[in-house]
């Protein structure tokens, strides 16, 4: 599109080491540190050798099956991915009595090395619980709604990821259904994460809300704070044993969906728009190579 409407190739090109860059700062780096992090606290092991096995099990997905073994895995892992978050939020729902208890205690889930000193770091803010917060807040209510429907716009309609899943549907409908499929998803992380990372604040304060560095260091290996750590904790300390085990494949389902969507079609952008720009004749099979 851009191409056709500003001519040349320059934008074209410049928009593509844009794409590669921020899949490889923003959206890859990021997976493969939570998924280090669960890894760390759910197997104790170290974080790099976390990161590259992540990296090699993505890669051993990505390139031995291409895009449809991404998406079949993708489909498999969002079902059980479900199922295991839907379980734990009930068991966190009901080891703290529900949302209303949720709402009431989660001010008082404060670490006890910042109620014995004069910081107010670690706190909770006073508008934990609202959408709509005031111009100084944060979050402005403002700001989330013209800045979030900026990047919502962007990320569903142009965002590679998106766009190659939208058009390696079987036909107009199926696409359509899948979009409404995906928004329809967009409502559950409020309840399947946002509420038990909330439990997880109440049900280990002095861990997920510790502000002194060196406690956090004891705590998760990182003197930034602990809050990484919630969603990996409350699975390790309340999950049944009969199905932790489901909801540790549920967590590294999540990552390896993300990290191998994120590969398959990073390595479409490079293959297409860079690659072939420089092998103009290059046959069939050697973009296949070059792309896995």
């Amino acid at each position: 599109y851009l191409k056709l409407r500003f001519g040349g190739e320059r934008i074209r090109i410049y928009l593509t080491c844009l794409a590669l860059m921020l899949s490889i700062f923003t959206k890859i780096s990021v997976d493969l540190y939570s998924g280090a992090v669960f890894l760390q606290q759910a197997l104790n092991w170290n974080l790099y050798a976390s990161v590259i096995a992540l990296i090699l099990l993505a890669a051993f997905f990505t390139v031995g099956g291409g895009l449809t073994a991404v998406i079949w895995t993708d489909f498999i892992q969002t079902v059980i991915m479900i199922i295991s978050a839907v379980i734990l939020m009930i068991i966190s729902f009901a080891r703290v009595g529900g949302i209303e208890q949720i709402r009431s205690l989660f001010p008082y889930a404060v670490a006890n090395t910042t109620l014995h000193s004069t910081t107010e770091c670690g706190i909770p803010n006073e508008n934990y619980f609202s959408l709509i917060r005031p111009f100084d807040a944060d979050l402005p209510w403002f700001g989330i709604i013209l800045g979030g429907a900026i990047v919502s716009v962007w990320y569903w309609s142009c965002d590679q990821v998106i766009v190659q899943r939208t058009l390696a549907a079987k036909n107009l409908s199926h696409a359509r259904a899948g979009c409404l499929v995906a928004g329809l998803l967009k409502f559950l992380p409020l309840f399947l994460m946002v509420f038990p990372g909330m439990v997880a604040r109440i049900l280990f304060p002095d861990e997920i809300g510790c502000t002194d560095p060196d406690t956090c260091y004891q705590v998760c290996h990182s003197r930034n704070g602990c809050n990484d750590i919630a969603y990996p904790l409350l699975v390790i300390r309340l999950m049944p044993n009969a199905i932790r085990g489901l909801t540790l494949a549920c967590m590294i389902a999540a990552l390896m969906s993300s990290l191998t969507s994120i590969f398959n079609s990073s390595s479409t952008i490079f293959t297409i728009d860079i690659w072939q720009r420089f092998r103009k004749n290059a046959h069939d099979w050697e973009l296949m190579i070059v792309g896995r």
